[in-house]
């Protein structure tokens, strides 16, 4: 399956976005910690190529936490300043201050020297579509300033929000980029970064057990009590018996099956699962 999704209010979000770049000393983007590679939108680097960075490995309890070390690594070693953190339990939040004060630090120094003081950091917040944003500027301010919500595109506007005298966000929305490469764009519809209706169940949920058979196939054969079949379309019939999803009669609903096993690995009930390797 080709897996394409770029509505057309992304369009108008990136344009916003572009208008607005010249407002901010630092990009603040976060990642899916899953799939740290095909999470991060191209046009961000791009459009930040002049601005301080931070890259923030969200979800970081649904992958596998020695992958998280190893990401980390390959980041810094890029000289990009990362950090694994979880909005949900607020794992990390607290480590941010101190990044944003790292980053800027040639910012910081030269406002010093011209004389500038108690002038905040201005932080653009970026990301793809569901890879948390909204929860993160809510567990990082300690309040409920942005709407949520676990699917693509709640977020449709720009928001400031001054979370101390030293720090400014702005909210912006989650956006793609208009041609993803096959292997990202399967795994960004394998996280719910694209729009559920324009993907055909069967063909995700196989698209997955492939994945899933390369990295850790015991995964699968725990979760459900099955073995592997010869095929990956057979693995998942085995998937829809033994979870009890038949249609009408005795066949087998695999639509149903597919729905669950995707919606399993977005939860972790697989266990902590990394897509990418750096």
């Amino acid at each position: 399956m080709n897996y394409q999704w770029y509505p057309g209010h992304m369009t108008k979000a990136k344009r916003m976005m572009q208008e607005n770049i010249k407002l901010i000393d630092l990009i603040i983007e976060l990642v899916d910690a899953r799939i740290p590679c095909s999470s991060r939108n191209p046009d961000i680097d791009e459009m930040g190529k002049n601005k301080f960075r931070i890259v923030l490995l969200n979800k970081s309890d649904l992958a596998d936490p020695a992958w998280n070390k190893r990401w980390m690594d390959w980041f810094e070693n890029q000289g990009i300043h990362a950090l694994e953190i979880n909005s949900k339990t607020g794992a990390g939040i607290r480590s941010i201050n101190g990044l944003v004060q790292e980053a800027c630090r040639e910012k910081l120094e030269r406002d010093r020297k011209r004389g500038i003081v108690n002038r905040p950091v201005r932080a653009m917040v970026a990301g793809i579509p569901n890879v948390g944003k909204s929860t993160f500027i809510n567990s990082f301010a300690g309040k409920a300033c942005t709407k949520t919500g676990n699917k693509p595109g709640v977020t449709r506007g720009k928001q400031w929000i001054r979370l101390n005298k030293e720090l400014e966000l702005l909210d912006t929305p989650g956006i793609l980029w208009p041609k993803q490469e096959a292997g990202a764009g399967m795994r960004l519809a394998l996280i719910g970064s694209m729009n559920d209706d324009v993907i055909i169940p069967e063909e995700l949920a196989c698209d997955l057990l492939g994945c899933l058979r390369e990295l850790c196939p015991e995964a699968v054969e725990k979760r459900y009590g099955i073995l592997w079949q010869e095929t990956l379309a057979l693995t998942l019939e085995e998937i829809a018996r033994s979870r009890g999803c038949f249609a009408k009669g005795d066949s087998l609903d695999l639509k149903k099956a597919s729905g669950l096993l995707t919606d399993d690995f977005r939860k972790g009930k697989l266990g902590r699962i990394t897509l990418e390797r750096p």
